[in-house]
């Protein structure tokens, strides 16, 4: 009798373990790769704020600063024109460009808003001239795993993670 009756509670508690391990793991077979520095940037591809499209893989010879960031995100807002005047001075005429993609599920006008109404510290009006992307459906965020906004991604000339930087560049 004892035995029987631990063998019969052991054994359900047993298979649910299985299946439920079993079910984690497939779960997580279906997730991305973890992108982290060394690894192959995932190639994206998402329109453009204004119009046209831009993808990843069509910038290869080049270093690429993917930014991904969101309309309601204090840090970017204060970010983009630090980004903005190091693209025109410090970048210029190099082989880099900058990716900016927004996450915003409203779209583009809400971004259209916000680069129309950035101002730097000294209270100049900033015109973002580097590229927007437009990622309604924040698969960028989920192929990336970004953790908080903004985030950002190097990418050498090869189409490789160098660096990754979670928070504003500074």
């Amino acid at each position: 009798g004892g035995l029987r009756s631990a063998l019969l509670a052991v054994c359900p508690f047993r298979w649910g373990i299985a299946v439920g391990g079993g079910a984690y793991f497939y779960s997580q077979s279906n997730k991305p790769p973890v992108v982290v520095a060394g690894s192959r940037a995932p190639d994206f591809s998402y329109p453009l704020l204004g119009g046209g499209e831009a993808r990843l893989s069509s910038y290869r010879g080049k270093v690429v600063l993917v930014n991904i960031w969101n309309t309601t995100c204090l840090e970017c807002k204060k970010e983009m024109p630090l980004m903005q005047a190091k693209y025109q001075t410090e970048f210029k005429d190099k082989p880099f460009e900058i990716l900016a993609i927004s996450t915003d599920h409203a779209g583009a006008s809400v971004v259209q808003t916000f680069v129309d109404n950035l101002y730097s510290e000294d209270m100049s009006k900033v015109r973002l001239t580097f590229p927007i992307l437009l990622d309604t459906q924040n698969e960028v965020g989920s192929t990336y795993q970004t953790v908080k906004y903004p985030e950002s991604f190097i990418v050498d000339r090869e189409g490789n993670v160098s660096k990754i930087i979670i928070g504003r560049l500074t």
